[in-house]
């Protein structure tokens, strides 16, 4: 299949173009700059263009079977006036220049794998959340609500839309496991906050498996969470951090430090969510670390 990629040289990005590669795919990648494109794997074509806005990257887009869009500003930051529109328009925007590179009139049924995030659910202490839990309220489940609902828009063209939610993801380089290495391998991790709340999490090399195959399955569209079937609390994956590295985690992170470190942002590490991946299981995918123990023994530098 053909593959057109934005977002491509970020963590998950370059990752998802190099598995794709190695199963034999061609990938385009949306670069906004001609020197991006040398971060790029080997094998990737590019193209210089904005996802914010309109390009001839459009009409390249439109000649491939598979759209993914991975754009958007990390949300683990302070939550400014600044911040909160940034974390919104790249999302919402991105998403919808997406759309519009798809035909109106379709000689083939493209594919838009939208990413999205499991924030879109809220914070239901220990509920268990799958595919068809209702939305819920707060800043994130309004950016993931307005970011789902243009790309649904991809559907009225006739396109398949898979609108991947995904939880923390956990890789070497970045994502989640790279916020948290630095204070574990100094002795100094320890639970966040009452350490009950629940951590939705995926091996990064899962993650680009599951994306493959959800666009190889064409009976899968609508939601898909993309997390593992095992979510642990905060104290589960402080203590299994710990053993993995060898290391103590006895200096817990009071929930008001956190709150004052991050602002509003520190709500996703003391809140948690409960997350299932119902479809994934349901479809037969199989998970190569389903575990976090497994998964953080595979990642151990």
């Amino acid at each position: 299949m053909k593959f057109f990629i934005m977002g491509g040289t970020g963590f998950i990005g370059g990752s998802l173009i190099r598995h794709l590669l190695k199963k034999g795919h061609k990938v385009t990648a949306l670069v906004r700059s001609a020197a991006k494109a040398g971060n790029l794997p080997s094998g990737t074509n590019s193209i210089v263009g904005n996802p914010l806005e309109p390009g001839q990257w459009q009409k390249e887009a439109a000649q491939t079977d598979v759209i993914v869009n991975l754009v958007g500003k990390p949300i683990m930051t302070r939550w400014t006036r600044t911040a909160r529109k940034e974390i919104m328009e790249t999302r919402v925007l991105s998403t919808r220049m997406a759309v519009k590179a798809i035909p109106e009139k379709q000689d083939h049924g493209i594919t838009m794998i939208n990413a999205n995030a499991v924030g879109c659910y809220g914070f239901t202490k220990d509920a268990i959340i799958t595919e068809k839990s209702p939305a819920g309220e707060g800043f994130l489940a309004e950016v993931t609500k307005s970011w789902q609902e243009e790309a649904e828009v991809a559907g009225e063209k006739g396109a398949r839309v898979v609108i991947a939610r995904l939880g923390a993801i956990i890789g070497r380089g970045g994502g989640a496991l790279a916020q948290m290495l630095p204070s574990f391998q100094y002795g100094l991790g320890g639970r966040l906050g009452s350490g009950k709340q629940w951590f939705p999490w995926m091996h990064l090399h899962d993650l680009c498996r599951a994306i493959l195959f959800v666009a190889e399955k064409a009976e899968i569209s609508g939601a898909v969470n993309m997390c593992s079937p095992n979510p642990v609390t905060n104290i589960e994956l402080t203590k299994t951090l710990a053993r993995e590295l060898k290391r103590p985690a006895i200096l817990p992170v009071p929930g008001f430090v956190l709150k004052i470190a991050i602002g509003g942002a520190a709500e996703i590490a003391l809140e948690g969510q409960r997350v299932i991946p119902g479809i994934l299981e349901k479809q037969g995918f199989d998970f190569n670390f389903p575990t976090l123990e497994k998964a953080l023994r595979d990642l151990s530098p």
